[in-house]
């Protein structure tokens, strides 16, 4: 199956599009990193102060960064295109969302535990510490609800959320948006209508013209 072509359906669907416009409304991303320690924020109100502080303020432990980065670069691997999940800092976007909308920590931590708990009873150690080819099976346990067992349930539920959220992290991203090809309003260098359009209409510009523009 190839994951990375799987991935883009999803964006361009309806998977992901509500938490696109949600999350990265204009501004958010940039409020992530803001960094209130020279006293700049003097003119700000006591709500923003807060909302500052808590973005910066840690939520997920060192061990479930580790766990999310590696469930991130499998839901979006390295390819010859580009770079993968983390390259793109995703696990970054991943500790910022929660903190802006925390309706996501509770089933985010629920499931990284529940995904330890079910890899020491199948294999006897937690997520980070298998070898690649077992969490890629226990990944394959939970990424397809129609084939999971009802005992996944909870762990299907969580991946969900954690593969919607790393693509719309990712697709977000200055690296997501190459990879995607899209141009959007870019700046362009043009010469004017080419020879060939204007001989199908039996034009052409002057010498006057010629001369005046700028060629690139």
């Amino acid at each position: 199956m190839d994951r990375r072509k799987s991935i883009k359906a999803l964006v361009v669907g309806t998977v992901s599009t509500g938490l696109m416009i949600e999350a990265c409304k204009p501004g958010e991303k940039k409020a992530a990193t803001a960094v209130a320690d020279t006293g700049a924020d003097a003119d700000r109100m006591q709500e923003e102060k807060d909302y500052l502080k808590k973005l910066n303020d840690k939520f997920f432990t060192a061990q479930e960064m580790a766990t999310l980065t590696v469930l991130a670069d499998i839901i979006v691997p390295k390819d010859a295109v580009s770079g993968s999940a983390s390259d793109a800092k995703v696990p970054d976007f991943l500790e910022f969302i929660v903190k802006d909308m925390p309706k996501h920590q509770t089933p985010m931590r629920g499931g990284l535990r529940w995904l330890d708990v079910q890899c020491l009873k199948q294999y006897g150690k937690a997520f980070t510490d298998c070898d690649h080819q077992q969490q890629i099976a226990m990944v394959d346990q939970i990424a397809y609800p129609a084939k999971a067992k009802p005992e996944m349930k909870q762990g299907v539920s969580f991946f969900n959320l954690m593969r919607n959220l790393t693509v719309t992290g990712f697709f977000t991203s200055e690296m997501g948006v190459k990879d995607l090809g899209y141009k959007g309003n870019t700046p362009n260098q043009w010469n004017g209508v080419p020879d060939d359009v204007l001989k199908q209409y039996g034009l052409a510009y002057s010498e006057k013209e010629l001369k005046e523009c700028i060629s690139y």
